[in-house]
């Protein structure tokens, strides 16, 4: 909990800059994949806030098509923040997984249909049982195509809410602030063993589907995991992610 949880505090409100990057290991728990930069010129970075980041990267290494993932703190004013830092609610920073992922297998709206499915995007400064600024909603883009697709996809899930919850979507849309690495322990963390399986996020168990894609943008952002990838894996009501498998899904 922080000063005031119903805002994200200034620059001058928050803790000084650290000066030492966080020293992580670079091999991905799950998909042994390299978690930091720089990646095989094939591979595409994209980030993202559902809530706390346990359950969040969970749901993204386990889409095929995803190299790696690594959950990190974003969006705020403090320099290589660490855990204990956010959590005063004094970095301005969210908790968000970054995800890179192999464009030929998997596309961006094929990551914007999890990241929906995956909280509750209309409830501001928190998620669930987790309350604070850095358990805020966020698309965080590296590009224009990027943008386009995150913004598409907003106006076509806030549709579907109003037809059932009647809710306004708190999700920020902004560009890609520094990534900062959060600590060895909380990466890929319910996939290491004693992982307390906890989960606050609360998916509306509304489906994005794929009918907002502008034209424009087709081939070459179409999507490429099939349906029963999303029969399996899609928005069910409440987190159910954390007692599934850790393995990424096999097509």
């Amino acid at each position: 909990m922080g000063v005031n949880d119903s805002r994200i505090p200034s620059k001058e409100e928050c803790i000084p800059d650290n000066k030492t990057p966080m020293r992580i290991t670079n091999k991905h728990y799950v998909t042994k994949n390299p978690i930091q930069g720089p990646f095989p010129p094939n591979i595409k970075t994209a980030v993202f806030g559902t809530g706390c980041f346990w359950g969040a990267e969970k749901g993204f290494w386990r889409m095929p098509g995803v190299y790696s993932t690594a959950v990190g703190y974003a969006a705020g004013h403090t320099a290589h923040a660490t855990y204990d830092n956010v959590c005063t609610g004094r970095t301005g920073h969210n908790e968000v997984v970054h995800v890179a992922y192999d464009p030929s297998k998997i596309a961006y709206p094929d990551l914007l249909r999890m990241f929906w499915a995956q909280h509750d995007p209309t409830q501001g400064m928190g998620q669930g049982n987790d309350r604070g600024t850095q358990y805020r909603s966020g698309i965080y883009y590296y590009d224009d195509d990027q943008k386009t697709l995150a913004l598409a996809s907003k106006d076509s899930f806030q549709e579907k809410l109003k037809a059932k919850v009647k809710a306004v979507i708190t999700t920020e849309i902004i560009p890609a602030p520094e990534f900062y690495y959060a600590e060895d322990y909380h990466q890929q963390y319910l996939a290491k063993p004693g992982a307390r399986p906890y989960c606050s996020a609360q998916p509306t168990g509304i489906a994005l589907g794929f009918d907002w894609i502008p034209k424009a943008f087709l081939p070459k952002h179409s999507p490429k995991l099939p349906e029963t990838f999303w029969e399996k894996e899609g928005p069910k009501p409440g987190c159910t992610i954390v007692h599934g498998p850790n393995e990424q899904f096999v097509l």
